[in-house]
């Protein structure tokens, strides 16, 4: 069953234009997930609204949006108004520039799409669009009202297709100056320096995906599979407290490890734990 798109529309460069859809490339919908349940009679419970003061319920039609003015002073928008605020759209992803595909720091990027031609019978205008910026190794910047916002998105060459990448608006990325404004400004160089480059150099790697485990969605999913099995539920070993070493000894054992396994590859098989994930996966409902 091929994949629904999010959104359909128009890709534009200039008087070029193909219909294209985006379609989801990152999900978290696959993850384990739970319900929230009455002790006593094993039923689901629901959420409420409440005022904060009478602790009535309200119904849904009573319910405005408010933006706090002052300490418990609110500027009411009814649904309408708020519904004014969205752009209009003509569906129209609009190429506005080519960039080199490095000049955007990834803390802009948000979320992935693919971004496929959802008429084949104009595929090669999206072909064209495709090798062309694969030939020149740029990327395009490009909007669109998307999700009742006007987004920016970055579109790469990705395999076959391209991949749009919904941006960040610059006032939702904070400052770096600011995290790492308590960080002294120290030279590091010598043994300590050389150590750590010899930790780097041997353990150089290559990114698999397939070779990461997400641990805590594993032991959720054996968690549930015991349960289900009547297997009693082993609490977890307490770790020793991690031994507080001197920098320059650290860095030497480090240096030793990674010397004594840099030949080793790592394993890329699925754990028991991921495959006890995959075991439960069939009996998961959407919260």
């Amino acid at each position: 069953m091929a994949p629904r798109a999010n959104w359909k529309g128009f890709l534009k460069v200039g008087e070029v234009t193909c219909p294209v859809g985006l379609y989801t490339a990152a999900s978290t919908s696959d993850r384990i997930a739970f319900h929230t349940l009455n002790r006593d009679t094993g039923n689901r419970v629901r959420r409420e609204f409440v005022d904060a003061e009478t602790g009535k319920p309200v119904e849904r039609e009573d319910q405005v949006k408010g933006y706090e003015v002052a300490q418990g002073e609110y500027v009411t928008l009814e649904p309408d108004e708020v519904a004014s605020a969205v752009p209009q759209s003509d569906k129209t992803l609009a190429i506005d520039a080519f960039i080199g595909c490095s000049d955007v720091d990834d803390v802009y990027f948000d979320k992935p799409y693919y971004l496929a031609p959802s008429d084949k019978s104009v595929q090669e205008a999206y072909d064209l669009i495709r090798e062309g910026m694969r030939r020149k190794k740029v990327a395009a910047l490009a909007s669109t009202v998307l999700f009742r916002r006007v987004r920016t998105l970055l579109i790469r060459p990705h395999g076959n297709g391209l991949v749009a990448t919904t941006l960040n608006f610059d006032y939702e990325v904070r400052s770096a100056e600011e995290a790492f404004a308590d960080i002294a400004d120290i030279e590091i160089k010598g043994e300590m320096l050389d150590l750590a480059r010899h930790i780097i150099d041997t353990k150089r790697g290559a990114f698999d995906p397939k070779a990461f485990d997400d641990r805590y969605e594993s032991a959720l999913a054996e968690l549930v599979k015991a349960k289900m099995e009547g297997r009693k539920i082993a609490p977890p070993k307490k770790q020793a407290p991690s031994k507080v070493v001197d920098l320059m000894e650290a860095l030497r054992l480090s240096a030793g490890a990674a010397k004594s396994t840099g030949d080793k590859k790592p394993s890329r098989a699925p754990t028991k734990r991921a495959a006890g994930a995959k075991a439960a996966q069939p009996r998961r409902k959407a919260s």
